[in-house]
């Protein structure tokens, strides 16, 4: 599975910005699918997934509440809707594929998640 992300972008603060990722292949289906972020000189975090369905779908606590993840399978596609972003949530941002069994312990952990796109830069301006 290859993965492209896109979508990043500067935006002020209270602002949105909507991240999608194009997967290769014809396994996107069997994948679940997750986003990450890495800051500037910090490790890299979850911040949400979305199982092979799109039945269930998981949430970093920073994040709740003001993003929302989802997928198209007949697209191979994965997005990630953030709204009312803040400076914090300025990062690099990298869409992940899976195909191991996950738990809710497992979801957040990024060694888990076997294909990573190239990331994509969001900057939020105060």
């Amino acid at each position: 599975v290859q993965l492209q992300a896109s979508g990043g972008g500067r935006v002020q603060a209270e602002g949105s910005l909507r991240l999608s990722c194009a997967a290769s292949g014809r396994t996107f289906s069997t994948r679940h699918m997750a986003w990450f972020r890495q800051a500037s000189g910090k490790e890299r975090e979850f911040v949400a997934a979305i199982s092979r369905s799109g039945g269930g779908t998981y949430y970093a606590d920073s994040v709740k509440g003001r993003f929302t993840i989802s997928r198209d399978n007949a697209e191979n596609a994965v997005y990630l809707q953030m709204n009312t972003l803040k400076p914090e949530d300025t990062a690099v941002y990298y869409c992940a594929a899976a195909a191991n069994i996950m738990t809710d312990s497992t979801w957040p952990e990024s060694r888990e998640y076997d294909y990573w796109g190239q990331g994509t830069q969001v900057t939020v301006s105060s």
